[in-house]
This record gives structure tokens, C-alpha cells and sequence, in this order.
């Protein structure tokens, strides 16, 4: 999306630069790229691991959600910044750096994610407007592909349209959850305890620690938050790109804790109202269905809202982030009415096997997880490359703690995988 900002925005940022603008009005220009990605971390795979996590084990997990929220803040601003000092995206990065037989591999498997990405979120939108509507799934299906093709199709109107709409989506989200914790019986010492104490009860807890960690770390946010920056503001001066990269490190903070404190919501509001007499509520329809019961018809209908905008706009994200993705490691683009064709098959043939939707959806986020290291180890290498970034390398601190986080994705990943291979986890 190389479309520039308004006049009007424009105009504030230089504004901003120049230093004749301060306080609110100096960050609310900036606000944009990690908004747009912060609805990867609220996407329906979310809705489906949170009400997993929250039903079957309370408020335990709340803490995996915490631990996922902090290195996906890191890991996002080192993407924002990657695209605002090299003005290249990471999948661009990886095409000119990279050996061309481990690019091919690299864009196979983020391909892969991508559509693993556009399942669950194509689903969930579809799962939400089914039971609101009342209609078959596959009207549900194919009423969301035709809002999210129209919502794509002002792609061409520039980032600031594209950020207030995605912006508004998040906005409904986050008002949605707040509603729902003021409906359910919240344990707020239970909460707090779940927030700081690491605990993993069983084999199924790790399973959806893992669900948790793909569904909030989001391998295609890595790539396109470096892509939405490098052509946003282009900065004159290593001074200026100074300035980019600090509003964008708080926009970052900002816009990642909302979504943060959105999935802290979700496994809060299903620790509530399923924990105790309903833990075997693993399934989004069986949710909403317990909810209207249990908490009123308000509760269940907020529910459903919130999964609807969550579905259309994380699917929209998807297939901004699909495009650039293919296009950074291959240099080909497709129509994007391909694009949103393609990576519609799966879910339609999910839904024409009978399969179910929230195991689908549960699983999506374990492929997602399996698939992240590719990015973040690429990112790392990069931001952390003095050639690459000159005085904007990361610091050592920031190196080690990177370096850290990749290795707890990469531990949770192997542990899962001798799991899925019958091999004995010490234990479980």
C-alpha cells in the first residue's frame, strides 16, 4: 500500500517534526500502522483460544496472555522501525539478503500462515454473522467475503482511510469486551493472581498456551507493521527518523496494550461465566449459546458483535498483509480479488467437510505459532545489524531480551511438536 496520507495528516506530522505541535495533538497523527496491526492480535483464533483458556482453567492462563502481549509489543516496534529507517518491508529485506532457495522456503511457509491467518478469521466473521443473523453458515461466509472484498476495494483512498476504519473496528472490540466484564461475575483476586503466577496445569493447558502465543504473535503483523511504515512518513534526516521511531515505539505500546487488555477480557469473561459449572465450553456457537443463560441476551449479543467486526477487519488485514508478503519475498502481485478468492478455499472447504470451526480455528493458531520464528528471527537479524540500521541497532539489552522471547516461542514450539509425536514431555 504505497498510497500516501492526507493533506491534512500530512501537515500535522510535519507540524509535529518542525516542533510547533505538542502534547495529543502531536501523537494522534502518528496513530495508524500499529492499530492496523494491533487487529491481528483480536482476531476470532483469539475469541477461540481465550474462551478454551478461560472455560476449562479459569484465570491460570491469563499470565501466557500477559508473557505473549509484552513480546509482540517488542517484536512490532522492531518491525515499525525496520520500515521507517530502511524504507523496506521485512519480506523485502529477507528477498535482497537472503540466498534465493531459503527465500522460496521463507515465502512458502509465510504463505502458509498467511492462509492459516485468513481462516480463521474469514470463520470467525462468519460463525458471528450466522448465529446473530440466523442464517446457514455458508450465507455467513459469503456475506462476510463480499463486505471484506467492498472494505478492500478503498484500499486505494490511502492509509489514513484504511486506519480510521480498522481503527473504528477495534474500537467496537474493545467497547464490546468492556460491556462483558461489566455483565460477568469477575474474580478480579483470582485475575490478579492468573496475571503474575506461571502454571501450566496439563498436556491441554500447553496446548492452548501455544494456541495462545500464534493467536497473539501474529507471524504476517510482523511483516506488514514494517511494510505500513516504510512509505507512511518518509523521513528527511536521521533526526526525523528519530522522531518517527519514538511516536511510532508509543503507538506501539498503546495500541498493542488495548489489544492486550481486549484478550485479557476475553479469557476473563470465559473464566467467569463457563469455569465453574460449564469448563467443557470449547466452541464459539456453544459460548454464545451458554451466554444468553447464564448472563442475559445482552451478553450473548455483545459477544457476537465483537466476533463480526473482529472477523471483517482481521480479514482485511490478512489480505493487506498476503499482498505484501507475496509481492516483498517474490516481487508479483496479484488482483486483490485473487488474493481474497484464494484464501477463501480453505474455509469453504472446512465448512464443507462438516469439521468443526473452533478446533479449525484453535489449530490455525498452532500452525501460526509453528510458522513465527521465520519472522522473528529474521527481524531480529536485521534490527540488530549495524549495517543494516546504522545508529538505530538495537541495543544489546533489547538484542538479549529479543533473543529470549524467540527462544520461548521456539521452546514452546518443540514441546508441542514431541507432543503431537508421542514423545515423552517431563512433566505432563
Amino acid at each position: 500500500m504505497k498510497e500516501g496520507l492526507t493533506g491534512r495528516t500530512e501537515f500535522a506530522i510535519r507540524e509535529v517534526m518542525a516542533g510547533r505541535r505538542s502534547g495529543v495533538r502531536a501523537i494522534l497523527p502518528f496513530f495508524g500502522p500499529a492499530v492496523i496491526a494491533s487487529i491481528a492480535y483480536m482476531d476470532p483464533g483469539n475469541f477461540a483460544t481465550n474462551i478454551q483458556a478461560g472455560a476449562k482453567y479459569g484465570y491460570t492462563l491469563l499470565w501466557v496472555v500477559l508473557l505473549a502481549n509484552l513480546i509482540a509489543m517488542l517484536f512490532q516496534s522492531m518491525s515499525a522501525k525496520l520500515g521507517i529507517v530502511t524504507g523496506r518491508n521485512l519480506a523485502e529485506m529477507c528477498r535482497e539478503t537472503y540466498p534465493r532457495p531459503l527465500v522460496w522456503v521463507m515465502w512458502a511457509v509465510s504463505e502458509l500462515a498467511a492462509m492459516a491467518t485468513d481462516l480463521a478469521e474469514f470463520l470467525g466473521g462468519a460463525i458471528g454473522l450466522s448465529l446473530l443473523a440466523g442464517i446457514p453458515l455458508l450465507e455467513g461466509m459469503a456475506i462476510t467475503a463480499i463486505v471484506t472484498y467492498g472494505i478492500l476495494l478503498f484500499e486505494g483512498r490511502g492509509f489514513r482511510f484504511m486506519e480510521m476504519v480498522i481503527g473504528s473496528m477495534v474500537a467496537i472490540i474493545g467497547l464490546c469486551y468492556l460491556v462483558e466484564l461489566f455483565l460477568a461475575p469477575v474474580d478480579w483476586g483470582s485475575t490478579a493472581v492468573g496475571l503474575v503466577t506461571p502454571s501450566l496445569p496439563d498436556q491441554g493447558a500447553l496446548l492452548i498456551a501455544v494456541g495462545i502465543v500464534g493467536a497473539t504473535v501474529m507471524p504476517h503483523a510482523v511483516f506488514l507493521h514494517s511494510g505500513l511504515t516504510q512509505y507512511r512518513t518518509v523521513a528527511k534526516d536521521d533526526r526525523e527518523r528519530s522522531l518517527l521511531v519514538r511516536f511510532s515505539n508509543r503507538e506501539v505500546v498503546i495500541a498493542l496494550a488495548v489489544a492486550g487488555m481486549v484478550n485479557m477480557a476475553m479469557v476473563i469473561m470465559a473464566a467467569a461465566a463457563f469455569h465453574l459449572g460449564h469448563s467443557e465450553v470449547a466452541e464459539i456457537e456453544t459460548a454464545y449459546h451458554t451466554l444468553a443463560p447464564l448472563l442475559g441476551a445482552a451478553s450473548a449479543s455483545v459477544f457476537l458483535v465483537s466476533l463480526i467486526a473482529s472477523g471483517v477487519s482481521s480479514s482485511v488485514v490478512g489480505t493487506m498483509a498476503g499482498q505484501m508478503i507475496m509481492q516483498g519475498f517474490v516481487n508479483f502481485r496479484i488482483p486483490i480479488w485473487l488474493r481474497r478468492a484464494v484464501t477463501m478455499v480453505p474455509a469453504f472447504i472446512v465448512v464443507a467437510m462438516n469439521t468443526n470451526a473452533t478446533e479449525t480455528l484453535v489449530m490455525s493458531q498452532v500452525v501460526l505459532s509453528i510458522a513465527l520464528p521465520i519472522p522473528m528471527i529474521a527481524l531480529l537479524h536485521f534490527t540488530s545489524s549495524r549495517r543494516v540500521m546504522g545508529e538505530f541497532v538495537n541495543s544489546r539489552k533489547i538484542v538479549a531480551v529479543s533473543v529470549a522471547s524467540t527462544a520461548i516461542v521456539l521452546g514452546l514450539n518443540f514441546v508441542l511438536l514431541a507432543g503431537v509425536f508421542g514423545l515423552t514431555i517431563p512433566g505432563f
